[in-house]
């Protein structure tokens, strides 16, 4: 299934409800993670992660932000981030094959378990707490992922996606503006709304929310009020616009990221390839 492959690229990058109020003063540790791991810059991501932990050891939030954090670092050595990649299906499928880092795949794990441990521990004492719904619905994400991206097990990255998409709606009705919940909402709408509509058909039969439109409003949403997920609302954006044969759209939001994010290469690339095409 080819567009679980197009947007598993996505960290569903949640986090604790204080520390991104828009009354903060101050970035926390893993708001600065999460901006370093935007510039590719992973060993201080890890490093204000770590920091993150030692001041909160029962945050399920510490551990699962490690977990995004060597993912990432992984999708970036393997080469997954170029947004080329997700143009086309044909272009996708032609690319060469991955050889994972056994020791980063350990270290990924190992992350997750001791972030879904402490996130069931909250639920079991404060069911609803949305800090550990947070946690949960960004360990089902990362999971998805590196089983789609890495691994290629499309429908097993599709079970977790589901997961977490029916966690974001769950903590969406306690906090409906909390927009960066929307994107796991809006992923799974937009990549199944693109399929033709037998598969749509089948997937819906399956629980699975298949509105194309639908989903690029979420990502909008996310894109134009989110916090740490407003990077990659805006990468999505530009994907499909690009595979709507919008490059305009797609270009002005691959500048905007260069622009944002200057030390990392891919967006700037990717920028630059974009607009050439644009020019011709």
């Amino acid at each position: 299934m080819h567009a679980i492959k197009l947007f598993a690229v996505v960290l569903l990058t949640l986090t604790p409800w204080p520390a991104f109020s828009a009354e903060a003063s101050a970035p926390t540790e893993i708001e600065r993670g999460f901006q370093s791991m935007y510039n590719l810059d992973f060993q201080q991501a890890h490093q204000d992660f770590s920091t993150w932990e030692q001041l909160h050891p029962d945050d399920p939030m510490g551990p699962v932000s490690q977990a995004a954090g060597y993912l990432f670092a992984e999708f970036a050595r393997l080469g997954i981030l170029e947004s080329q990649l997700f143009t086309s299906d044909k272009t996708f499928d032609a690319r060469t094959k991955l050889s994972p880092d056994p020791k980063v795949r350990e270290e990924f794990n190992a992350a997750l378990n001791r972030g879904n441990q402490l996130a069931d521990a909250e639920l079991k004492q404060h069911p609803g707490d949305s800090n550990a719904l947070f946690a949960r619905v960004l360990a089902l994400g990362l999971r998805s992922d590196y089983l789609a991206m890495i691994d290629k097990q499309d429908f097993a990255a599709l079970k977790y996606m589901k997961q977490g998409r029916i966690l974001a709606q769950q903590l969406l009705k306690q906090k409906p503006d909390v927009y960066d919940a929307l994107l796991a909402v809006g992923i799974e709408n937009y990549l199944t709304g693109i399929k033709p509509a037998p598969v749509r058909w089948i997937l819906q039969m399956g629980g699975i929310q298949t509105d194309k439109a639908q989903g690029i409003r979420e990502l909008e949403q996310t894109a134009a009020h989110g916090n740490l997920l407003k990077p990659f609302a805006k990468l999505l954006l530009a994907v499909a616009a690009l595979r709507d044969k919008n490059d305009m759209q797609g270009c002005d939001l691959l500048h905007e990221l260069a622009v944002a994010y200057p030390r990392n290469p891919l967006y700037r690339n990717n920028a630059s390839e974009c607009s050439g095409r644009v020019a011709h």
